[in-house]
């Protein structure tokens, strides 16, 4: 089994694949770009299932990036089936069991540099969302209604555009996570990495931008609320609302 010390930091896998210099142009954020970078050294180091990738602390000591980033980064690849996080002694961030599923993921995701891929995700997406959202209504318990209206919170009470669009993807997350589909779930979640990665950005105080933001929210809460209450035509009837206001 390697050791971490083994393996290039992923400042330096940072660096040599130069995603931070292309920050700006990707428009990701910091755990998006720390995301790609851990990902990138698991597979140029051959990593295999269980074995160990550091610890939140070890990466935090590494890259210099706050508590907030390396845990975001963290979720991103626990959600994309590329790390499983062991809690107690000996625990720490392994590499997961990639499954079939999980693979399909992968390589959906690996894509995101084809021309017209923001496009595509969009429409993928939007044909997607009324199997998973359906299957939300039927298997949602009280804690995952309880779940999706803290993310609602989220949405609610974001300082920024930015911040209202990491809640947004965060909910969809959240929401496909009760689909009882595994496929659907794989190629749904790796829609909403592109989506995430090339969201558009609005000037904060422009009137426009305030009446989208407002207009958006109470799609998303019209679509928890139908989920919540198990209604399949208000779910239908809200992600069609939803899709034709993206």
């Amino acid at each position: 089994m390697r050791s971490m010390s083994q393996s290039p930091s992923v400042g330096q896998a940072l660096g040599d694949a130069g995603v931070l210099s292309g920050i700006a142009r990707a428009g990701r954020t910091r755990a998006e770009q720390l995301a790609a970078a851990l990902d990138a050294r698991i597979r140029s180091r051959g990593l295999t299932a269980g074995e160990p990738v550091g610890t939140l602390d070890s990466l935090r000591a590494e890259t210099g990036f706050a508590y907030a980033t390396v845990s975001e980064a963290v979720r991103l690849l626990r959600d994309r089936g590329v790390l499983e996080i062991r809690p107690g002694r000996g625990g720490g961030l392994f590499v997961a069991d990639r499954g079939p599923v999980v693979r399909l993921r992968h390589t959906l995701l690996s894509v995101e540099e084809e021309p017209r891929t923001v496009a595509d995700a969009i429409e993928l997406r939007d044909h997607l969302e009324v199997l998973v959202d359906v299957g939300a209504a039927r298997h949602r318990t009280a804690q995952d209604v309880a779940d999706l209206r803290d993310l609602l919170q989220r949405m609610r009470t974001a300082p920024d555009w930015d911040g209202f669009m990491r809640a947004n993807w965060a909910l969809h997350e959240r929401i496909a996570a009760l689909s009882p589909n595994a496929m659907a779930r794989a190629v749904y979640t790796s829609t909403l990495g592109h989506l995430n990665a090339a969201s558009s950005r609005f000037a904060e105080d422009d009137p426009a931008s305030v009446r989208y933001r407002t207009e958006r929210y109470q799609v998303h809460v019209d679509l928890v609320e139908a989920i919540a209450g198990g209604d399949e035509p208000a779910v239908r009837a809200a992600v069609a609302r939803h899709n034709t206001t993206t």
